[in-house]
């Protein structure tokens, strides 16, 4: 009779993992390595840069991604890395091929042909780290920059079409309503390209948001959840001016040119780290799409 195989031991992660929420005290977070970063036409706003000529600096952007490395430090926030490999150059925006839950990460499947390998980065990560994969999307194209876990019990999982699609989405919203959460599908125009480009949150209660790109039932949501918003601008949008990140405890990562909502935070008693991102938000992604929550407390 043949032996029954041995399975691998369960292996103790390296670090408290999973989050509840967009807003609580971030602990740790996964970035990527900005080595071979360089621009690509993975988006509206990426195609609009290179159409207008605009000259890119790689010192520059590794000064600038190291500003926001330092953000994070000062926060309080231990920093984690995908490797850089020039075949993946886009995986800086570690948001894309994975996100986090509170069972474990959850593998995505990324759109564009120039980041379909970013998925192996995310997989060899959770691997190392002893990081559990609670599931992968199969059912259609879905990318983090689409998920938002508002607060405790709420998800949103957007799509726009040209990167993640509706098949995608349910899918998503199906594993959290199974686990019994609340989870709404939303449709955005594509050239916004992910729901963080025109909604995220800022603390407890309170987000960011474009109205202009989002349909009346995503605000009737909002609404519904008691949360209050701070508008952005068509225009800033399209800026990545609603792409940030709330660090916790009444502290936001935005960036330096996104002044009219950083002045609007403040008014809030809220924090500000503001780095320079300037070559990251003219290849198409915010200090959002940089990063990858792993382990929030509250």
């Amino acid at each position: 009779m043949n032996a029954e195989p041995v399975l691998p031991a369960h292996r103790e992660a390296a670090f408290a993992y999973g989050l509840t929420s967009e807003t609580g005290t971030l602990r740790h977070v996964l970035l990527g390595d900005p080595a071979h970063f360089a621009w690509r036409p993975v988006s509206a706003v990426a195609r609009q840069t290179l159409a207008a000529g605009h000259v890119f600096d790689h010192a520059a952007a590794m000064a600038q991604h190291a500003e926001m490395v330092a953000a994070y430090e000062d926060a309080g926030v231990a920093c984690h890395f995908l490797p850089a490999r020039e075949a993946t150059r886009y995986s800086v925006f570690a948001r894309d091929s994975s996100f986090m839950t509170p069972w474990g990460a959850v593998i995505t499947m990324i759109q564009t042909p120039y980041r379909r390998g970013d998925y192996a980065l995310a997989l060899e990560f959770y691997e190392r780290h002893g990081i559990p994969v609670w599931k992968m999307v199969t059912a259609g194209h879905f990318e983090g920059g689409d998920l938002h876990v508002v607060k405790p019990g709420l998800v949103f999982c957007g799509y726009g079409g040209e990167r993640s699609e509706q098949a995608g989405a349910e899918e998503v919203c199906a594993w959290f309503r199974a686990m019994g959460w609340e989870a709404h599908a939303v449709p955005f125009p594509p050239y916004f390209v992910h729901l963080d480009v025109s909604f995220a949150m800022a603390a407890p209660g309170l987000a960011a948001i474009c109205e202009d790109a989002l349909p009346a039932s995503f605000l009737d949501v909002l609404q519904a959840h008691q949360i209050r918003t701070i508008p952005v601008s068509y225009k800033d949008a399209m800026g990545l001016g609603c792409n940030i990140v709330a660090l916790g405890e009444d502290r936001v990562l935005s960036t330096r040119h996104n002044t009219a909502l950083n002045a609007r935070l403040k008014a809030e008693g809220i924090a500000v780290y503001d780095p320079d991102l300037s070559y990251y938000t003219l290849g198409g992604g915010g200090p959002h799409c940089l990063c990858q929550a792993l382990s929030r407390e509250g």
